[in-house]
């Protein structure tokens, strides 16, 4: 099988659920089934035909199967957590998200060595990581709900795809918690007429541009503020910004598609009203 070619149809059809107006639940749904197909199409290609040398054994376990193992776990999180989450008690919900926080991080205080591993992208224990030869001299990372079998796992491939999941994971527990303490002033500005109509790729580009370009307070605010006013004042819910952003950062073509419309558009305006 052609890991690179399977992946990346995976990739293009996770953009597309992403990218619909499902709730995050059926979202959550939709990948965790597509992610789980994606790894059973791998390991029936692996114990048909089994790995050419080390190396590319490493490979596999280190990058090919993470792109749909972090999905399924991330997922797979979001919606535990989702099904859990107080639906009324704004102080129960700010203290459910902050007890969650709290847990991951201790996930990463117990994990310190390996994430400092993968943090520093060292490789001098790939071989023993990331193959399944060494898998009687380390214990495997027990997981309830995600995708783990002997014939399919090496030591230490579970857990990278955690450390990566996780970090998506806070990132989407912070939003939801910001969203909670502003939640008061977005009530301010529900009187608005104004509302996103565009796709959340084109918003978080918009977002960016102005971040990076340092037009508001001269640069000097978060982007997370930015993010969290313009989803107020034009009413619409981006969700995890900052994933979506990387998702942009991958893009084959055009990276700023959104941006280089808006651009045509405004040129030929100009061009209509000058004839």
């Amino acid at each position: 099988m052609d890991f690179t070619l399977r992946n990346t149809i995976y990739t293009n059809e996770l953009e597309k659920i992403e990218q619909s107006s499902l709730s995050i639940l059926d979202t959550s749904r939709q990948i965790i089934i597509l992610s789980r197909n994606t790894l059973n199409d791998f390991k029936k290609a692996i114990i048909k035909t089994d790995f050419v040398s080390i190396p590319k054994e490493v490979e596999f376990f280190k990058h090919q199967k993470q792109i749909s193992l972090i999905q399924l776990i991330y997922y797979t999180e979001i919606r535990s957590f989702e099904l859990q989450f107080p639906k009324s008690n704004v102080q129960d919900q700010e203290k459910v998200l902050k007890k969650k926080l709290r847990k991951l991080n201790r996930f990463y205080l117990y994990n310190i060595d390996f994430n400092q591993y993968v943090e520093a992208k060292l490789y001098h224990f790939d071989k023993q990581y990331y193959t399944r030869s060494h898998l009687d001299n380390f214990s495997i990372s027990s997981s309830k709900f995600y995708f783990q079998d002997p014939d399919f796992s090496t030591p230490r491939d579970m857990l990278l795809g955690k450390i990566k999941a996780y970090r998506l994971f806070i990132n989407y527990l912070k939003l939801r918690l910001d969203k909670i303490k502003n939640r008061q002033s977005t009530n301010e500005t529900e009187n608005t007429n104004l509302k996103w109509t565009s796709s959340k790729s084109a918003l978080t580009e918009l977002i960016y541009a102005l971040y990076f370009n340092r037009v508001i307070n001269n640069g000097n605010v978060d982007i997370k503020e930015i993010a969290t006013a313009l989803q107020k004042v034009l009413q619409f819910d981006l969700g995890d910004f900052y994933k979506i952003f990387s998702e942009i950062k991958s893009r084959k073509i055009s990276r700023t598609k959104f941006l280089d419309d808006l651009s045509n558009g405004l040129l030929l305006q100009m061009d209509s009203a000058e004839e």
